[in-house]
């Protein structure tokens, strides 16, 4: 820990750089803070020789009333850095937070395979909440005491160089005694926040899933494994906190002999005619005072741990690397795109760090083809063939292990993985609806398109009768998850976006599920009207959808066993789409 703590407390530096106005004004209110707690004990010890010296009534009033009105501005002062640090903390934590979210959905889909989402959020969100927590009071409690400690020390130097330098040898031995244990236990609490996460993160996927579990009857399992988890998180906690009080309990022992040795000085130099009364109630009272900030620094250690096993974490997080090199800068013209695949292997990647895990087998394997501008791809075959592993390469949710995927001869690499979304558009059959208005949903929160353009394709694609059957219109808040709509509805509304976006190619995974007549004629003519200038590629499981294809590829075990013209196949009655014509698309693919 020693080498990593100036790089993980750079990456909370980076992020208050942008609140440096306010930072400095807190940096001004602390410093003025300090310097009325440390002139209101000079003012009670000059209050203590005044009176002992027999001076009149109205100049000890004169003392008394300074010392309040300097405590009551102590107090305000105190209310405005507390505002203040929490201000800058929340902002500059949820700046990383946003930060952490973005860069996590940049990352390759190899990342999210071998993270579960629970955990994900737990990382993006519980992490920096520590942080937040820790950080909302590290200038008021760490900083701050840490300052006025300083303080104490310079006026206890002025005082007495004997009492000065006790008091620095007491803080050299704190300050090794701090760095010494912070070491042994940082990394107890980055186990114990990692077994935290998994432990909330196992609890976040399993409540999400609440019906299935109760229906299937899990809910024992479900148990099971939460008392699994929560047996792992357990004893790391205890051990780490237990560890964090026995630092907080060396320091509190190591500040009573410090007092004791300080305190006696002063009372050997009153004896001997060096201080006055006053002086000494001075010298107890400065270590009276540096015994409260002492004592939060040493309840902070806890929290300290905490923020830099979390910062760990983030910092980790943050580093990791998406597996895409994003280095292209080609650019495509808005039309309708031609897709070859050239001799295209995929298997996915085995887990960083993991030198035991086997070569995974391969999901797609030799696979060319050649797609013209405006034509349609008709992709076949059983649940586990690679149709969908085939379309997420497309849009580089993958790179394939071997071989060229180009759009319009241009290498997918080349082009820069932000422009891909602009010209493929994809529609599959679990439609990510959000909780927002319909026009968010629809724009994908793009403000640059009219409402205009957002009712015309409504009305297009058939949705008219229902978006006029809304309360409030394009403002109108969908339910969480989509609820309340159909499925046929939903992949409409997946359509609409797609028109939006007036991409040049289109990736169609048609519902598998029997709609409703009335919808699934709807999403007939949808996809007409879709596939309209377009080139697409449909992973097809009806027959109508196949009759508008142009060609035909089936896929085996991630191996093309098929590939041409759909009516020079559907001729040929040794081919294996004629074959599935005879037998029926559905039942032969089912």
């Amino acid at each position: 820990m020693q080498t990593s703590g100036s790089n993980y407390i750079s990456i909370l530096l980076a992020y208050l750089k942008p609140l440096w106005q306010k930072s400095l004004l807190l940096l001004v209110l602390l410093l003025i803070g300090i310097g009325l707690r440390l002139l209101n004990p000079q003012l009670l010890a000059t209050f203590i020789d005044t009176a002992i010296a027999g001076a009149t009534f109205s100049r000890l009033l004169q003392l008394a009333l300074l010392f309040l009105g300097i405590a009551l501005a102590t107090g305000l002062i105190s209310l405005l850095e507390t505002y203040l640090a929490a201000d800058i903390g929340l902002r500059a934590t949820n700046r990383l937070r946003a930060n952490l979210a973005l860069h996590c959905l940049e990352l390759d889909m190899s990342f999210h395979n071998n993270q579960t989402p629970g955990v994900l959020i737990e990382r993006i969100d519980g992490d920096v909440s520590q942080l937040d927590n820790f950080f909302s009071r590290f200038a008021i409690e760490f900083v701050g005491n840490g300052v006025f400690a300083v303080g104490v020390f310079i006026a206890l130097f002025y005082i007495d160089w004997r009492v000065g330098s006790s008091a620095i040898a007491f803080v050299v031995i704190l300050s090794f005694t701090f760095n010494r244990f912070s070491n042994i236990v940082v990394p107890y609490f980055q186990e114990e926040r990692s077994s935290s996460a998994a432990l909330f993160g196992f609890l976040a996927e399993r409540l999400s899933g609440t019906e299935d579990v109760r229906s299937s009857g899990a809910s024992a399992y479900v148990m099971h494994r939460f008392y699994e988890r929560s047996r792992d998180l357990f004893p790391k906690l205890i051990k780490a906190q237990s560890l964090s009080l026995g630092v907080f309990s060396a320091w509190s022992i190591l500040f009573a002999i410090g007092k004791m040795v300080i305190l006696g000085i002063g009372i050997v130099l009153f004896f001997n005619g060096a201080f006055s009364i006053g002086t000494v109630y001075l010298i107890y009272r400065y270590i009276e005072l540096l015994e409260e900030p002492i004592q939060e620094v040493g309840r902070q250690v806890e929290d300290l741990q905490q923020a830099l096993a979390a910062l760990i974490r983030v910092r980790e997080l943050l580093t990791t690397q998406s597996r895409l090199p994003d280095t292209g800068q080609t650019t495509l013209e808005h039309q309708a795109l031609s897709v070859s695949f050239e001799n295209v292997d995929f298997r996915y990647a085995t887990p960083e760090g993991d030198s035991k895990a086997t070569q995974p087998d391969l999901v797609l394997g030799d696979v060319s083809f050649s797609l013209l501008p405006g034509n349609i791809l008709g992709l076949l075959g059983r649940t586990g063939s690679g149709k969908t592993t085939l379309t997420r390469l497309i849009v580089r949710l993958y790179d394939p292990t071997q071989g060229t995927i180009r759009l319009s001869k241009v290498n997918l690499r080349d082009i820069p993985l932000a422009a891909l979304p602009e010209h493929v558009g994809m529609v599959t059959q679990e439609i990510q609806l959000f909780h927002a208005s319909v026009r968010d949903n629809l724009t994908l929160f793009e403000s640059s398109i009219p409402d205009t353009d957002i009712e015309e394709v409504i009305q297009e694609v058939g949705l008219w009768d229902w978006y006029k059957s809304l309360p409030s219109g394009l403002d109108t808040l969908l339910a969480p998850g989509g609820s309340g709509l159909s499925a046929g509805q939903a992949q409409l509304l997946a359509f609409v976006r797609v028109f939006l976006k007036n991409p040049g190619l289109v990736i169609l995974d048609e519902a598998s599920s029997r709609l409703d007549p009335a919808t699934e004629q709807l999403l007939e003519k949808a996809i007409d009207r879709l596939l309209v200038g377009r080139t697409a590629i449909i992973i097809a499981h009806h027959l109508a959808t196949v009759k508008r294809a142009d060609q035909i590829m089936i896929l085996e075990d991630g191996r093309c066993i098929e590939y041409g013209q759909r009516q020079e196949l559907a001729t040929n009655p040794d081919s294996h789409f004629a074959q599935l014509l005879q037998v029926g698309l559905e039942e032969a693919l089912a």
